[in-house]
């Protein structure tokens, strides 16, 4: 019974710190801005916009030789991992009870659907002999 109960204590301590859900984490960056700062931000957004929509209009379209060079096969090698790095440390993994969880779902529900597609299976083959001999 204390085993289980130390074994505990670590994921309470770990959600305490990192939110779970979508929802948690949405709620805890919410609580970090002030509530003014988002209206202030779309409209410095909106006037940017419309600031940049008047700078284009009297300019000519850039050619593609004024564009920048393209970068060497390593180079986008190299960014490519570094941004594969950056979005795997954004994934907020399952804890072992979980996994265990969804890995017991799968399971049961393949071996349900396993079961079914044999049974139909079976009585279309069981009605086949019947139907042709």
């Amino acid at each position: 019974m204390s085993e289980g109960r130390e074994q505990d204590q670590p994921e309470e301590r770990e959600s305490a710190s990192r939110p779970v859900t979508a929802a948690a984490r949405r709620e805890r960056r919410g609580s970090a801005r002030p509530a003014g700062r988002k209206d202030a931000e779309a409209k410095k957004a909106a006037e940017a916009d419309s600031d940049a929509e008047e700078a284009k209009k009297g300019r000519p379209t850039r050619s593609r030789a004024d564009s920048e060079k393209r970068a060497g096969f390593f180079a986008r090698i190299v960014r490519y991992v570094r941004e594969v790095v950056s979005e795997l440390r954004k994934v907020i993994w399952p804890t072992r009870k979980q996994m265990i969880t969804y890995t017991g779902v799968v399971l049961v529900f393949v071996a349900f659907m396993v079961a079914f597609v044999f049974g139909l299976d079976t009585a279309f083959a069981w009605g086949m002999f019947r139907v042709f001999g």
